[in-house]
């Protein structure tokens, strides 16, 4: 009990006496920690006792698969997230050879299957069987978290197999926070919605949820029961005992992981912190815990040496825990800026008080981007293929490029990413023109205003250089779960490209072609359309030409909160280690790329002729 006590004094203050069985080699404990908030909360639990007991934990976000493969690498001692049965069939090849020793049982009582809210389940959707009957009315839809999660990768079989009736059906892949985003959005609606549910979670309180029965055969019975269990690589607890006594002892209940996670969730506390207050109020259970367990070493634990707050359990204490107490930097962390909290607040507001506003942009981006699909979907694919070429040919004039166009289409359609081509040039041709939409008025008034662009300069520098993640954030919260939220996170991120451009376009013509177009009178108009356009074309479509490809290179990442495309089999293929289905996908990214960038670009042949833009050709 001593030693829980000395726990909860926090790692600074702690003194030790008497070294434990461990080896030098132990005190860096790697853990894994794949981003779902109840691993992420039992795992702040676990670096922080460790800390203080001396060792050095340190966490990396990973995916189940990477996982389990880095386990077997030995480049993770600890994973304390392994659900079962879902992930039985992910980890029996590593358990069957050896590689990845099953500890403990950290948490019994645990569910994971399909849930639907409550005024659903009244409705008669209480059965797997009856997905099938709510087609329609769920849009053909199934919510699920990241791609490559086992239970993602259950519901996706079940799709190809028809199990209960569920060929056709689409899984809008994102991630836990993603889902349950759309989940609100879908309750405050009393919209149709099925999804992933799983206890322990806030989400079984804050929405009135049902578990659907008759998923026994694939998610298990007892609504989907679980148990979560403790695995680390092959002969870590033998190597390092002390360890491997505390990850023994370890377990929680499904109350104790709802209250951290609500913490978290709710409370919007950092986990490092949730789990401090957690421990300081289990003393009992802690001090159960460490019975048999000595500290790492008898010198004085230095808060240091906690390398866990690099990681994602304790992020947000970096700034002041990393400096030592009184120092310049602790004075001035200690007196942080309310920039996030405000953000988060704004982003509140705007959702509390607007949603109306973006609830109905969304259905009219949804409605573009849908249409825009149909009508590439409608185009049998060898139409589509020699219009394509048809237009490298008239665009270009290059054998080569007419020769390369439809080989690589191909190639696309033979690797099986044909539909998934389809929906990422829907994505991109939809963004890219709200863009130049956009962007090319916005450029042409800063060319004459020279104010604006001086207004404008650190906007567009903002917008280039912030972090695309960042953007998916408030757009996630304010449009929903889909494509919407990542068409409008990659037209701010493609935006400053045709404004740029335009704007040096336009501010480059010469002076002598202006005041010869003023000499015969023309107006301001004809002067912009007449002269300035077409001297100024080059820069636009070089301008064009960026934003589609800055388009395309969100692909990957607009993935991640349910757009589909190609960027869903490479998020896929990252999180499930399939070498082979990343480098395909990669490479249909590839191909796509180099055909709208030949299309897109001007010309760079020296005698290639000057022709005026197309909107300048028309009669008057």
């Amino acid at each position: 009990m001593w030693l829980a006590l000395l726990l909860l004094a926090g790692p600074a203050q702690a003194q030790t006496t008497g070294p434990s069985s461990d080896p030098a080699s132990c005190r860096v404990v790697r853990l894994s920690d794949v981003g779902w908030t109840d691993v992420t909360a039992t795992t702040a639990v676990l670096s922080h006792m460790l800390a203080a007991l001396g060792y050095q934990p340190r966490v990396t976000v990973l995916s189940v698969p990477v996982t389990l493969a880095s386990l077997r690498n030995g480049d993770v001692d600890v994973f304390l997230g392994n659900w079962m049965p879902s992930q039985q069939e992910m980890i029996a090849p590593y358990v069957a050879d050896g590689s990845v020793d099953v500890v403990a049982t950290n948490l019994r009582g645990a569910r994971y299957t399909l849930a639907v809210p409550a005024y659903l389940h009244e409705a008669g959707l209480r059965d797997f069987r009856d997905i099938a009957r709510f087609r329609t009315a769920l849009g053909g839809a199934i919510h699920g978290i990241e791609p490559g999660n086992e239970a993602n990768e259950t519901l996706l079989t079940m799709m190809r197999t028809d199990a209960v009736g569920l060929r056709g059906f689409r899984l809008i892949e994102s991630s836990e926070q993603g889902m349950l985003a759309e989940v609100e959005r879908a309750v405050l609606a009393r919209r149709p919605i099925v999804f992933l549910g799983w206890a322990p979670h806030p989400m079984n309180t804050r929405y009135p949820l049902r578990y659907l029965s008759g998923g026994d055969a694939w998610f298990g019975p007892d609504f989907g029961g679980a148990t979560v269990h403790t695995v680390t690589r092959r002969d870590y607890t033998r190597s390092c005992p002390n360890v491997g006594r505390l990850l023994r002892a370890m377990t929680f209940t499904v109350d104790d992981e709802n209250g951290l996670m609500d913490a978290i969730l709710t409370g919007k506390q950092a986990p490092a912190a949730a789990a401090a207050t957690w421990i300081a109020t289990h003393r009992n259970r802690v001090g159960h815990w460490l019975t048999g367990v000595t500290p790492l070493t008898s010198r004085p634990i230095d808060r240091g040496t906690d390398d866990s707050r690099d990681s994602a359990t304790g992020a947000s204490t970096a700034a002041a825990g990393s400096a030592p107490r009184g120092s310049f930097e602790a004075l001035v962390a200690s007196h942080k800026l309310p920039v996030g909290d405000g953000a988060t607040r704004l982003v509140d507001y705007a959702k509390l008080h607007a949603r109306g506003a973006f609830d109905g942009l969304s259905r009219s981006i949804a409605w573009v981007v849908r249409l825009t699909h149909l009508l590439l979907a409608a185009l049998p694919a060898p139409v589509l293929i020699v219009l394509a070429t048809l237009g490298a040919w008239a665009r270009r004039r290059s054998i080569a490029l007419a020769l390369f166009v439809p080989v690589a289409l191909l190639l696309i359609m033979n690797l099986g990413y044909w539909a998934a081509t389809i929906e990422t040039l829907s994505l991109v041709t939809v963004a890219a023109g709200a863009s130049t939409v956009i962007g090319v008025p916005i450029g042409v008034l800063a060319a004459r205003h020279p104010a604006l662009q001086t207004a404008l300069r650190p906007l567009l520098d903002l917008m280039q250089t912030l972090p695309t993640f960042v953007y998916l954030t408030p757009t996630l919260v304010l449009f929903g779960l889909g494509v919407v939220p990542g068409l409008v996170s990659t037209i701010i991120f493609a935006l400053p490209a045709p404004i740029r451009l335009t704007q040096l376009g336009i501010a480059s013509v010469p002076r002598p072609l202006i005041e010869a177009g003023q000499a015969f009178g023309a107006t301001p108009w004809q002067l912009l359309t007449k002269i300035e356009l077409p001297s100024a074309a080059s820069a636009i479509m070089t301008g064009i030409s960026q934003c589609i490809m800055l388009s395309l290179s969100m692909v990957v990442i607009a993935a991640l909160v349910g757009a589909g495309g190609l960027g869903v089999p490479v998020v896929r293929a990252l999180n499930t280690v399939q070498i082979g289905m990343g480098i395909e996908a990669g490479l249909a990214i590839v191909l796509v790329a180099i055909i709208l960038d030949r299309l897109a670009r001007p010309s760079d042949r020296a005698d290639a002729p000057v022709r005026s833009p197309w909107w300048t050709r028309v009669r008057r």
